[in-house]
């Protein structure tokens, strides 16, 4: 486990610093050398001890232990880190704060651990700017409006997608007085924002959804909002203001079920099942059973009842590119509308 425990953090450090964040980027790589050195970090990969390099690449393992520094940054539990920590017109001290986390790992092994033992979840709010133009080209295409129903919705933070505003662009579309304002990097040409885009239904699931009524659960998915990125704090803080404001709740159901349950399509709107970043996260067995469910609903498709697939996923072998793929029924045709940055930072739009 120790090479392939190495090996993963040194990939993951590549990928935070090549996404935006030197220092979650330089935490990893100083973990990675640690352990390297012999150091076993209090034991805290003990658990994971038998498994190979695909298991730990499943269970996003230095994304656990970056989320578990963090999550003791914002517990206020330790000061002497905290003080290490990115704060705006402070530089970032990866080294600096790799020292004080050293400290700390033997006295919070425990509070680390338990925070390690659930895999990540993050609700990144500006991956529905790389998604909206998905929502669009289904509004436009059936003229129709929605029903939307999302898989693996974390704090159900994207639940609410049509009352953001957002800038593509030279575009733009939303609600401009929204408290969630998002833009991206856009290139390409623009999602057909005239669309006659209407949300008549939502709902959600996860397997282990996020109460944002709950503080704890709160300062968890916070902590997986790399620590130097302050836009994104400030984003996803806007966004809990505006669930929490419309009673967002999301249901605690396995996806391929839920889906067969409640995603049939209906006659005078178009459904749409949606994820991010969700896909990667689940056994295949359960990739397996959705993609039933979805067949299912798909062979019942009609033109006054259609049914779409909107995600945006990783390619296999990259996790630095995203691509988010539409597929609608009745025809069946998959379109990849565009390459996108992991947390939305960056859309190429392809065109529709």
């Amino acid at each position: 486990m120790t090479e392939a425990l190495i090996k993963m953090f040194r990939v993951q450090g590549e990928a935070c610093t090549r996404l935006g964040s030197p220092f979650n980027g330089g935490l990893c790589l100083l973990a990675a050398d640690a352990i390297a050195a012999g150091d076993d970090l209090a034991g805290l990969f003990s658990p994971w001890a038998d498994d190979g390099q695909r298991k730990l690449f499943e269970d996003a393992l230095p994304m656990r232990f970056l989320g578990a520094l963090h999550d003791l940054v914002l517990g206020g539990t330790a000061p002497t880190l905290a003080e290490t920590y990115p704060r705006p017109g402070r530089p970032a001290d990866s080294q600096r704060a790799w020292h004080a986390a050293r400290q700390l790992f033997d006295a919070h092994c425990d509070p680390m651990a338990r925070f390690m033992s659930h895999e990540p979840q993050t609700n990144e709010v500006r991956r529905s700017a790389c998604l909206v133009g998905g929502f669009l080209t289904v509004a436009r295409t059936w003229g129709l409006p929605l029903r939307t129903f999302e898989l693996g919705a974390s704090a159900g933070l994207n639940l609410h997608w049509d009352q953001f505003h957002y800038a593509l662009g030279g575009g733009e579309w939303g609600d401009t007085a929204s408290p969630v304002q998002i833009d991206t990097d856009w290139t390409g040409p623009s999602p057909p924002l005239g669309a006659d885009c209407k949300v008549i239904a939502r709902a959600a699931c996860d397997r282990r959804p996020v109460r944002l009524d709950d503080p704890l659960q709160r300062r968890r998915l916070l902590a997986y909002v790399w620590p130097d990125q302050f836009e994104r704090f400030a984003r996803i803080e806007a966004a809990i203001d505006l669930a929490l404001a419309r009673n967002v709740m999301v249901e605690t159901a396995d996806a391929p079920l839920w889906t067969a349950d409640n995603a049939a399509p209906h006659d005078g709107v178009a459904t749409v099942v949606y994820h991010s970043v969700f896909w990667q996260y689940m056994p295949a067995e359960s990739q397996a059973a959705l993609r039933s469910a979805l067949e299912v609903h798909a062979a019942a498709a009609t033109a006054e009842a259609p049914f779409a697939w909107l995600r945006m996923e990783p390619p296999p072998g990259n996790l630095a590119l995203m691509d988010v793929r539409l597929t609608q029924w009745p025809g069946g045709e998959e379109r990849v509308l565009a390459e996108v940055h992991p947390h939305g930072a960056t859309v190429k739009w392809l065109g529709t």
